[in-house]
């Protein structure tokens, strides 16, 4: 399992201990809103970080919990899956953040590290992402990592706007960046 680095964050797979932090985020509905509209319960919490360690397990790539270095406090998680969780599918990122971090530019510098990773390891030829149509903050943030609208599609039983950026794209952009 990989453990990513960045500036001010580090990303670990999910593990048992991150149970806290992550039912702490998952319970809110101001962070679920978008995601599945409800609170997540304990049980929920538990079974998806099981679910998770299995994927890292058959895939190598799954979700990661965010721990900002300074604090050590869970502050966000993201993946790299596969959209619609179909092997057939090309793979998906997505994250999501404790409203107190909010607008700091943590979403983005984790969603940079995960997408530069899901390119250069396991060589994706393409990253989706999806959001409900109203959600303008995670549409925003996958326009600014050089993703292009496709249109709304049928993803998680609800029409998503879905984003998607190709290697080639991205480090084209990357290179403008650096």
């Amino acid at each position: 399992m990989t453990i990513l680095t960045t500036e001010r964050l580090r990303l670990e797979p999910f593990e048992d201990r991150h149970f806290d932090g992550l039912q702490a985020m998952n319970r809110l509905p101001e962070v679920m809103r978008f995601i599945s509209g409800q609170p997540e319960t304990p049980e929920q919490t538990r079974a998806g970080i099981a679910l998770v360690r299995e994927r890292w397990a058959s895939y190598g790539f799954s979700w990661w919990a965010f721990i900002e270095r300074e604090t050590g406090k869970l502050v966000g998680a993201g993946c790299i899956q596969y959209l619609g969780r179909d092997p057939a599918n090309p793979h998906e990122i997505g994250w999501r953040l404790v409203p107190e971090r909010w607008g700091q530019g943590l979403a983005s510098e984790a969603a940079r590290a995960m997408a530069g990773w899901a390119f250069e390891t396991l060589g994706a030829p393409q990253l989706c992402a999806v959001c409900l149509p109203e959600n303008a903050d995670s549409a925003k943030l996958m326009r600014r990592l050089g993703m292009r609208y496709r249109g709304v599609e049928e993803w998680y039983g609800r029409p998503h706007a879905v984003y998607a950026v190709t290697r080639e794209q991205w480090f084209e952009n990357e290179g403008k960046r650096g």
